[in-house]
């Protein structure tokens, strides 16, 4: 319909986008919970930005990484997931396969689209097999095997 105008397009684009990333994880095989929890995490941070994926900057991932941290105060190993996931997510908007860079310079002008905000600099690195409570590790194979052998004794 030519002429009709819609009622907020950022809102209609940010659905599609978090409606193409659910098609691609379900094609991927991840189950329901994990989609949805990336989802809610999508929204999470979009509020937290008080913007959509195509005005977000590097400099959001280290302002919310630092209230996670500070005032949420969780795990380095949670921290990490949720950077994990919105890594996977602008990554999926800047493909150019999935088409949201173009989709967003024709809905919003030529110089708006989504672009790579989470990079090895502003993410924690994952640098050991366990991050628990080292009280409740499980062992190592090696341990495991030392403590069969005695109580075999």
């Amino acid at each position: 319909m030519s002429g009709v105008v819609r009622l907020r397009p950022e809102d209609a684009m940010f659905e599609a986008m978090l409606r193409g990333w659910r098609a691609q994880q379900t094609a991927r095989g991840l189950q329901e919970d994990s989609i949805g929890a990336r989802e809610r995490l999508m929204r999470r941070f979009a509020e937290f930005t008080n913007g959509y994926p195509w005005n977000w900057e590097p400099s959001h991932v280290d302002e919310w990484s630092m209230s996670l941290t500070a005032e949420h105060h969780l795990a380095p190993s949670t921290i990490r997931a949720y950077q994990c996931s919105l890594r996977q997510f602008n990554a999926f908007l800047c493909d150019s396969r999935y088409g949201w860079v173009a989709a967003c310079q024709q809905e919003f002008g030529p110089q708006t689209y989504p672009v790579p905000i989470v990079h090895e600099w502003n993410t924690i690195p994952h640098l050991n097999d366990y991050e628990g409570d080292p009280e409740a590790r499980p062992f190592t194979r090696e341990e495991l095997q030392r403590f069969l052998d005695y109580a075999d004794e």
